[in-house]
């Protein structure tokens, strides 16, 4: 068999001004690659209350279970919709875009009773609505999207948790996208699970799942807990709940894990922890408001540069998402060229889009460690070199000079 030998990983530096992942913070990465420690060393149990401590600041809540699932974004989701949704429970799932279906796929395999509340893309369900929806359906449990990054509207969710607590339904949000750049304040809203993910606006990689889990929740989901055979007991259930049908994104057990019991369930990704523990501290450190105020700016100067070059933004500006904006590509030229050209010329990456907007829409992210002046400018800069020469008409200049003053007002 021939042997082949293939060198040292070296990516190029790009820049990542799509919807995410985005370029981690040089601090993250140097916490990576910190040594490690045993799984219940008291300096690795003591990062662990760390890191619970400093999501409750990011969740913007006093909640007791908030943690991390070990996995991408999607591992916090699934571990939320697996352990609050039983088979045969009705879910109701607001569905404005790519991330509202993807909530009634998984959803599906856990063989739930879906009933659906659909928005067009690009915009967002009022509490009317949302009212009227769980009134015709009396489901057990809600489920949304803070901010879809395939439309890049932002979800409105002020109110949301006294609806469903008014007609007893518990509630689940997806802040993926939204973690680290817009306030994701679960205790206002008055939600019960809230899940996110590194990659996007925390300024990390993708492997690590934070989530915060409100006291009404956690005892819904421990009704279900899985007691191990030879571990914790009998191969029995607590109470009459159907089990948790996932080992390995079972709240129960993960939380039993992250409590004071440190009941082992997994081995925790040492390095993971690390990454997601800085990237708080980070946030911490820079302070919520500042952080929200970073991103607004880099929203508002990406959009005043874009429109400045002649593009149409898609979406209402009332609901528009702070890291991530989607603009129309223009009749005359080749939308993938364009990104290519990008990537290749000017090693800055901007995303594609999905379903209805494929092929229609760019989305150009300014999220985490990449909102900064600097970065909004250098994308700008390049997109206009790029569609000036692939034929676009407009002002030289125009779209630097708009993020410019956007930036200054």
């Amino acid at each position: 068999m021939t042997q082949t030998f293939y060198g040292q990983i070296n990516p190029p530096a790009r820049l990542l001004m799509g919807p995410g992942p985005v370029n981690a913070h040089p601090r993250v990465l140097r916490a990576m690659a910190a040594d490690m420690l045993g799984q219940f060393d008291p300096e690795m149990t003591g990062y662990m209350n760390q890191t619970m401590d400093l999501y409750r600041q990011v969740f913007m809540t006093a909640n007791r279970w908030t943690f991390l699932v070990d996995g991408t974004a999607r591992a916090g989701i699934e571990a939320a919709l697996v352990s609050l949704v039983e088979p045969g429970m009705k879910l109701l799932v607001v569905r404005a875009g790519r991330f509202g279906l993807l909530l009634s796929e998984i959803a599906a395999r856990i063989g739930a009773e879906i009933v659906t509340l659909d928005i067009p893309w690009g915009e967002v369900a009022t509490p009317e609505q949302i009212e009227d929806a769980i009134i015709t359906h009396r489901p057990h449990v809600l489920a949304c999207i803070h901010g879809d990054t395939s439309t890049t509207m932002a979800q409105p969710l002020d109110g949301v948790g006294a609806l469903c607590r008014k007609y007893d339904v518990l509630s689940y949000v997806d802040a993926t996208a939204t973690l680290g750049g817009m306030a994701v304040a679960t205790d206002r809203w008055g939600v019960d699970v809230v899940s996110g993910g590194l990659q996007k606006c925390m300024g990390g990689p993708p492997g690590s799942a934070p989530i915060t889990v409100s006291d009404r929740a956690a005892a819904h989901i421990f009704s279900r807990r899985h007691v191990e055979a030879g571990i914790r007991g009998s191969d029995t259930t607590d109470g009459a709940r159907a089990r948790i049908p996932s080992n390995y994104l079972d709240l129960a057990m993960i939380m039993d894990y992250w409590s004071e019991k440190r009941l082992n369930h997994h081995t925790e990704a040492t390095s993971m922890l690390y990454a997601a523990r800085e990237a708080a501290r980070i946030m911490v450190e820079e302070g919520l408001e500042n952080r929200f105020a970073r991103h607004a700016s880099a929203s508002r100067a990406m959009c005043a540069g874009l429109r400045a070059m002649g593009l149409e933004l898609f979406g209402s500006d009332a609901h528009r998402m702070t890291n991530v904006t989607g603009v129309y590509i223009p009749a005359s030229v080749d939308g993938e060229r364009v990104r290519g050209r990008m990537r290749e010329d000017f090693e800055i990456e901007i995303g594609t889009a999905f379903g209805p907007l494929q092929g229609k829409v760019w989305r150009i992210g300014a999220m985490g460690y990449n909102a900064e002046k600097s970065k909004v400018l250098l994308t700008l800069g390049a997109l206009e070199a790029v569609l000036r020469q692939e034929g676009h008409a407009f002002t030289a200049g125009a779209g630097v000079d708009a993020a410019l003053a956007a930036y200054s007002a």
